[in-house]
């Protein structure tokens, strides 16, 4: 958007078995992403029916009411709440006479806007092209420069004359640039193979940026909207003089989230795939909580994930109106941690809850090197903590320690030794 926010109308339909509050509920949060996208909401346009339309998703008397509502209203663009086929898109488009778009092509749009990293704009811009390819012969009139707005970023400024073979192309391109930027990133995670490994998961706006600059002083960019962040970063945590960790923030999940977007972050939450503990964090200050709590499990299963160890974080309890929630929570998730990572309440609680979890999970063992394999010796230090060395009896006798998943590593490339708990 240039110079004017574009007016958008939000639609969505009242199904047979889904409550009404939660109806409005996703049309809440569709507001919160079109205001992220720069878009001004002008209202809501909702109808009851059993199964959307094939043809336009709202019956033919509903199309007609929404036409009225986009005149008297003055929008230029229509947002859906569900996915649309290309084909809805089309007849909705010729019947309307302005831009339609769905709930994925509107998060689309804001990861275009918020990707810094040349892999976060790789990921955005595959997954743009992904979900263009079906609806190709429909968006010949959108790919002007002149149009702008919601769902025309990226990609589709740059080529205004793109059919599909070319689309096909540049995702074989993109798909192999990821390719690469993931070996970069495992040679990366190879040198750090040592650390005890966290991850900061949750759903988008709960807090996680917030809380790994309140935990690590990474000043990580916060603002209080969806999608803040994309791009994983990565701190130490010292837990303790002699141990520290690695917390990494990811990038936040949401309902209905686009299944190119999910293919094409997959290196990102590679990192989540490889963390040996899930710090799950909750807003608990939020209606839904317990929706969001479900659509994370949901996302987490899709990775595999869903047995991976995790630590319940409930975070801004500094705005919580009412007990009932609290309650609920400290009843469900006993082991739970509740802080607010804006205030700092609890952290100091929230970091020794970690140290507990990562020493349970940490052995020491000692080694004898002689003294002409240096290269053994920094292999060590590579796959763990050495604590102490003392040379005797032309040998180096160290004292290391390091994750119990890493053990069998280290012995197997150093050699046998003793390994005791901490």
């Amino acid at each position: 958007m240039a110079d004017q926010k574009e007016r958008v109308l939000l639609i969505a339909l009242r199904r047979k078995g889904v409550s009404d509050w939660e109806v409005d509920d996703h049309l809440d949060e569709l507001a919160q992403l079109a205001d992220t996208a720069g878009a001004q909401v002008m209202g809501r346009f909702t109808q009851r029916l059993a199964k959307p339309d094939p043809a336009t998703f709202l019956g033919k008397g509903k199309v007609r009411e929404l036409v009225g509502e986009v005149r008297n209203r003055s929008v230029n663009s229509v947002v859906f709440d569900d996915d649309l086929a290309p084909a809805q898109v089309r007849n909705l488009e010729k019947e309307l006479d302005v831009k339609v778009l769905d709930r994925s092509g509107v998060i689309l749009d804001i990861f275009a806007r918020r990707a810094r990293s040349r892999e976060a704009r790789t990921q955005v811009e595959l997954a743009q092209l992904n979900y263009l390819l079906p609806r190709l012969t429909r968006r010949w009139g959108h790919l002007s420069r002149q149009i702008g707005g919601i769902g025309v970023r990226g990609p589709g400024e740059t080529q205004l004359e793109v059919d599909k073979r070319l689309v096909r192309e540049r995702i074989a391109k993109l798909s192999k640039e990821l390719v690469k930027i993931e070996k970069g990133r495992q040679v990366r995670r190879r040198r750090r193979e040592s650390m005890f490994r966290a991850a900061i998961v949750g759903y988008t706006n709960a807090g996680k940026s917030t809380l790994l600059n309140a935990l690590t002083g990474a000043e990580a960019f916060v603002e209080d909207r969806l999608f803040a962040t994309l791009d994983s970063t990565t701190r130490k945590l010292a837990l303790t003089p002699q141990t520290s960790i690695l917390l990494t923030d990811t990038v936040g999940f949401i309902r209905k989230l686009p299944h190119h977007l999910v293919a094409s972050f997959r290196s990102t939450l590679e990192e989540t795939v490889q963390a040996d503990l899930l710090m799950h964090v909750i807003d608990i200050s939020h209606p839904q909580f317990r929706t969001q709590m479900k659509t994370v499990k949901s996302v987490l299963r899709e990775l595999g994930l869903e047995e991976r160890p995790r630590l319940f974080v409930f975070n801004k309890v500094d705005q919580l109106q009412e007990g009932a929630a609290l309650e609920w929570a400290r009843k469900s998730y006993p082991n739970a941690v509740f802080i607010s990572a804006l205030l700092g309440i609890r952290i100091s609680h929230l970091v020794q809850r970690l140290s507990d979890i990562v020493l349970q999970e940490y052995v020491e063992g000692d080694l004898a090197i002689p003294i002409d394999k240096g290269d053994l010796v920094a292999k060590l230090y590579q796959l763990a903590e050495v604590l102490d060395i003392d040379q005797r009896d032309g040998a180096l006798h160290i004292r290391f320690r390091t994750h119990q998943a890493t053990l069998d590593h280290v012995l197997s490339l150093i050699g046998s030794g003793n390994t005791t708990k901490p």
